[in-house]
């Protein structure tokens, strides 16, 4: 067929003699329906117990790949990270950009990119760590400013850090209770019929 033989009534399926009839839409077509999807952001203050140990299990993986990966000091990050939200945040952060960045169906720059993101990350857990004043052998909460009108914030105290893995196991069961406990208050004022929430 020549483009002189082409009008805009011919049917393309009468044209190259295809049938196309059982041919999928093109919006319900999955080239790759075995693959997951991409990662999404993590909320850690909605997460329930049950995700929120998962996802803290993750991130201290893959926290510890990169520490030992690139040679991290405990200036950028610290034994006791877990304790320190703005610490979870950062890091939480980069491993969801690293995981996008590492993806299979990423364009190869990705990885350049995540670097770049690394290095500016590595620059912020900087000044989170001088903030918060943990360091690889004692720890301490990250001091608060009371705003005027607020109660002082409480004294904080450094503690020696002594095993590291152990703390991390227990700070996860104190959190994991302490959403769970949440969890269950929230629940409890449900109507057992419908599921509203009284």
């Amino acid at each position: 067929m020549s483009e002189d033989d082409y009008t805009p009534d011919t049917n393309p399926e009468e044209a190259d003699g295809q049938d196309y009839a059982d041919s999928p839409e093109p919006s319900t077509f999955d080239a790759r329906p075995d693959l997951p999807e991409p990662p999404h952001p993590i909320n850690w203050n909605l997460l329930s117990a049950t995700d929120l140990e998962a996802e803290l299990l993750e991130l201290n993986r893959w926290v510890d790949w990169l520490r030992h990966t690139y040679g991290l000091p405990a200036s950028v990050i610290p034994p006791m990270w877990h304790r320190h939200p703005e610490l979870l945040w950062e890091l939480s952060a980069l491993h969801l950009s690293w995981l996008a960045a590492y993806d299979p169906e990423q364009n190869a720059a990705a990885p350049l990119g995540w670097h770049r993101d690394f290095a500016d990350a590595r620059t912020r857990l900087r000044e989170w760590v001088a903030t918060s004043g943990t360091r690889l052998d004692r720890d301490r909460p990250t001091r608060q400013t009371s705003w005027p009108g607020e109660r002082p914030a409480p004294p904080v105290e450094e503690t020696t850090i002594v095993n590291r893995d152990q703390d991390f196991v227990d700070f996860i069961i104190d959190e994991v209770a302490k959403r769970q406990a949440a969890e269950d208050r929230f629940y409890a004022g449900a109507d057992p019929e419908t599921g509203e929430v009284q």
